[in-house]
């Protein structure tokens, strides 16, 4: 029996941009039905790639196929007339409207050609959210009011709303606990066996055999293998194929004698109403200490109020040994500490700007005389900066927004070190990161706690918090239910504690 025709052809397609062929003659076939997933390291024009897809790119040349047909997709409207959809890492929601708003946005239900809102927007909207499993979300609410995966859920809501017959998501699962991802995992397989096919793309390796069909990988513009086997494909194969070279999965090695100086951060009965409950921490120099727990267990909630961000219902946060103004970002900066965030791109960096100014945006004073900043002096600092962290490309002076993924984390970094922060706080490091970077930003952390630096640390995968951490806070509904040295737990220990009913030590 002859196969049959794929869903989607994409063909020999290219896209240059100025001084960069993001993609190179790359070939990707969907059957309907079937999880492709598609890998490639940052940079490697599975982003490109996408948004040709989605309509919003058109291709310097190749051609596209739809249903056995060739289609030319001059805009977004136009790939999701014929049915595909496609659900970005950055969420295109707006949000001060209303969910309903949201999953009908540029479609309202119309009757006797008009549009019809309230009550029928919402009727539809909850119907949808219902069998994505998420019914507890009210269609009336803002989205701006919705945790990160809670407006996952809406955007996947929005794109089926659509008659959609291929949805692509990338990274779906960044903002998800284990018990979202699963959810997650039940949507997709609702969905390809009526027949829709899903593009999946995660740097999460293990999702892919969990969930894929087949795989395409993309490095350098290039697929440098298409529709490999997802569950038989030895993850180091696939590994290989992405860098270019086999990468392992190993952490930089820990201190032979657990750090033992006076603790540079010191975290007393801190604790935010219907957040998390008092606790005591103690973080030394040269010692990183991971918190580990689901989403909404008050992780991110106990970093940002360490950091000032939020203001604390009780207890004292002192940086060595001197208690902090509480909920002040410009003493906590002041006293030596430092905050990555979890959504670096919106909280963190200043995308238009360039990796000089947003290393050095944080020492702005060190290069102003009289009312002028030095450039040259602001420059050289950010350079140096930038190359002790082995930020690719070897040039301050790029916009920060063309960087990949990992360098972007760098440049986050790169403003720390700059400021000589004694304390840096990290939230989820190398989300959006690919395989080889996160290798590289272990060693990075890791040197820096070797240099001296403090270091607290959250993370949504438990392997990253025992691989690189000390020493493990794990977290329950904002209540710390256990602490041990990393070496002496494993996975299943902590996912065991995080979970509701499980034993408190």
């Amino acid at each position: 029996m002859a196969p049959e025709s794929p869903l989607l052809s994409m063909s020999k397609i290219t896209k240059s941009f100025p001084g960069v062929r993001a993609l190179d003659g790359v070939d990707l076939d969907v059957q309907a039905g079937e999880v492709h997933c598609l890998l490639g390291q940052n940079g490697a024009g599975k982003s490109t790639l996408i948004k040709v897809l989605a309509g919003a790119h058109q291709p310097d040349t190749g051609r596209l196929r739809w249903r056995g047909e060739e289609v030319a997709l001059r805009s977004p409207i136009a790939a999701m007339r014929l049915g595909i959809a496609t659900i970005y890492q950055e969420l295109d929601l707006v949000e001060h409207l209303s969910v309903a708003e949201n999953v009908h946005l540029g479609h309202e239900p119309t009757a006797a050609g008009f549009v019809v809102r309230g009550k029928a927007a919402k009727a539809s909207t909850a119907a949808l959210l219902e069998r994505l499993g998420h019914a507890e979300i009210d269609p009336a609410r803002l989205v701006g009011e919705l945790s990160a995966a809670q407006q996952q859920i809406v955007s996947m809501a929005r794109a089926l709303s659509h008659d959609v017959r291929l949805i692509v998501m990338d990274e779906p699962s960044a903002a998800l606990d284990p018990d979202e991802v699963d959810n997650l995992f039940r949507i997709v397989g609702d969905l390809t066996a009526a027949g829709v096919a899903v593009v999946y793309i995660s740097h999460r390796l293990e999702e892919i055999r969990r969930i894929g069909d087949r795989v395409t990988v993309l490095k350098d513009g290039r697929a440098v293998a298409n529709g490999l086997p997802a569950k038989s494909t030895p993850t180091r194969e696939v590994v290989a194929l992405m860098t270019g070279r086999n990468v392992e999965y190993v952490f930089p090695g820990r201190p032979v004698s657990p750090p033992s100086g006076e603790p540079v951060l010191k975290v007393r009965q801190l604790s935010r109403t219907g957040e998390f409950e008092p606790f005591d921490l103690d973080v030394r120099p040269g010692e990183i200490v991971g918190l580990a727990g689901l989403v909404g267990s008050g992780r991110s909630e106990i970093l940002e109020t360490v950091y000032g961000a939020r203001r604390p219902t009780s207890g004292q946060v002192l940086v060595d040994g001197e208690p902090l103004r509480p909920g002040s970002v410009r003493a906590a900066v002041r006293a030596g500490l430092g905050l990555a965030p979890e959504e670096r791109k919106a909280q963190a960096l200043l995308m238009l700007e360039s990796v000089t100014r947003n290393v050095s945006v944080s020492s702005m004073s060190r290069f102003s005389r009289g009312g002028w900043i030095d450039r040259g002096a602001e420059l050289g600092a950010a350079r140096a900066a930038t190359r002790e962290l082995s930020l690719r490309p070897d040039n301050p002076s790029v916009p920060v927004r063309t960087l990949s993924g990992g360098n972007q984390q760098k440049a986050v970094l790169a403003r720390w070190l700059l400021r000589g922060c004694k304390v840096l706080l990290l939230d989820e490091p190398t989300r959006g990161v690919d395989v080889g970077a996160r290798a590289e930003l272990y060693a990075v952390v890791r040197r820096l706690a070797d240099e001296g630096l403090a270091v607290l640390l959250v993370s949504s995968e438990v392997p990253e918090v025992l691989g690189l951490a000390d020493r493990v806070l794990v977290l329950r509904e904002g209540r710390v239910v256990h602490t041990a040295p990393a070496r002496e737990l494993d996975e299943h220990r902590v996912l065991d504690l995080v979970m509701e009913g499980s034993p408190a030590s």
